[in-house]
């Protein structure tokens, strides 16, 4: 009798998937800029209120009722401000609510995944900038071992010890980093309103940035 032809043709085997070392880099690089795309939505879609140190408020309080967190971002961000945040938020939520950060931000200087705290600055260094501010760590003084006061991390009461700086004076420059960003050079204090030449030809080995 003829052999039994078996009733179904048996499938052709599956090719195994390789991977090279390209490949598998691709592939690395592809799952980390997810990762960190859903960190930056996360941080997007938190309810968040921004404070206008002009005079204005808030309006409206954040999603969990319980007050949010008021934190000052500062630095190499877009939109440098006093944010509320939400009771949970982390690092990378208040970078999110400031509008991102610049091109010559330090993100190695920070850590995007650490939980925030009521009323804490966090202050993003430009890349190969001395951490005068790492994010939500206990600042070190803005006054440094040569006497100089470091404009980035300066308070209103180190400012008013430089020569011919006044209260006024002092806001005037702690508004002016607020709006715009750090201070890139000593020069940039010409910018802050009622500093001409003559006053800051007197404090120039006083600063630094």
């Amino acid at each position: 009798m003829p052999a039994s032809q078996p009733s179904e043709q048996e499938a052709p085997p599956r090719p195994r998937l390789r991977l090279g070392i390209g490949a598998a880099v691709t592939l690395g690089l592809v799952v980390l800029s997810a990762a960190v795309g859903w960190g930056i939505l996360r941080g997007q879609s938190t309810p968040v209120d921004a404070i206008s140190l002009k005079g204005g408020s808030s309006t409206s309080a954040p999603a969990d009722g319980n007050g949010g967190l008021y934190v000052h971002v500062l630095g190499e961000v877009e939109h440098p401000g006093l944010y509320i945040l939400e009771a949970d938020a982390r690092l990378v939520d208040a970078l999110a609510a400031a509008g991102g950060t610049r091109e010559d931000a330090d993100l190695q200087a920070v850590n995007l995944a650490r939980a925030l705290t009521d009323g804490e600055q966090i202050i993003v260094p430009a890349k190969g900038a001395a951490s005068g501010g790492a994010a939500g760590a206990t600042a070190p003084s803005a006054i440094g071992a040569d006497g100089k006061v470091d404009l980035n991390a300066a308070t209103q009461d180190d400012l008013e010890t430089l020569p011919r700086i006044g209260p006024a004076l002092a806001q005037r420059i702690l508004d002016w980093r607020e709006e715009n960003g750090r201070f890139r050079a000593v020069d940039d204090l010409l910018a802050v309103p009622g500093i001409g030449d003559k006053l800051l030809a007197g404090m120039r080995d006083k600063v630094r940035v």
